[in-house]
């Protein structure tokens, strides 16, 4: 085949990625409802969605975890894969985010969608990753739900009631997310 062709492939490939993004929206900001708290007295958003925490996935250890174990927490579900540039630039900021609000019932699921558990535990050392980190290669049903993923990073905030308060399309800042976050602890 005619490298010129797979060149044409590509680019228009990566020029229909871009313009469903652009039509999208890059995101989607928390929207906090002051007449609406959690059953726990804690704050809401104004959602479209409920999240399904209705999987079980394996984190990169090779240990099955049920997502809805998280329920009560609020979320950033963050699509990912360790050859991506994006995904690397807003690790840095990941990482600050959780080291700083874990103990505030703040929790972030890095869900890797094309690396196996050793190239992942292998890049979680190297980065300093202090947060879940699951398989999601084989888990299409998972990223249907989150989606659609179409391309990378991609990440969701879950506010404790399990609303699906925003959605990143590519990287975010770490203030950015904070000020996400905090709206929801």
């Amino acid at each position: 085949m005619n490298n010129r062709w797979i060149i044409a492939g590509v680019a228009a490939i990566g020029l229909g990625v871009l313009t469903v993004s652009s039509m999208m929206g890059r995101s989607t900001p928390v929207k906090i409802d002051p007449a609406k708290t959690s059953e726990r007295g804690t704050p809401s958003c104004k959602a479209e969605s409920q999240a399904n925490l209705g999987f079980k996935i394996k984190d990169m250890n090779g240990a099955t975890v049920n997502l809805a174990d998280y329920k009560g927490k609020v979320l950033l579900v963050n699509f990912w894969a360790t050859w991506c540039g994006p995904c690397k630039t807003e690790l840095p900021g990941l990482i600050a985010l959780y080291d700083e609000y874990k103990d505030k019932g703040f929790v972030i699921l890095g869900i890797s969608a094309d690396d196996d558990a050793e190239t992942l535990r292998a890049f979680s050392k190297e980065w300093k990753i202090n947060y879940p980190v699951f398989v999601g290669r084989d888990e299409q049903e998972l990223l249907d739900a989150y989606g659609p993923i179409f391309g990378y990073p991609i990440s969701v905030i879950v506010g404790r009631d399990g609303s699906v308060c925003a959605r990143h399309i590519g990287p975010a800042t770490k203030e950015e997310f904070e000020q996400e976050i905090k709206a929801l602890l």
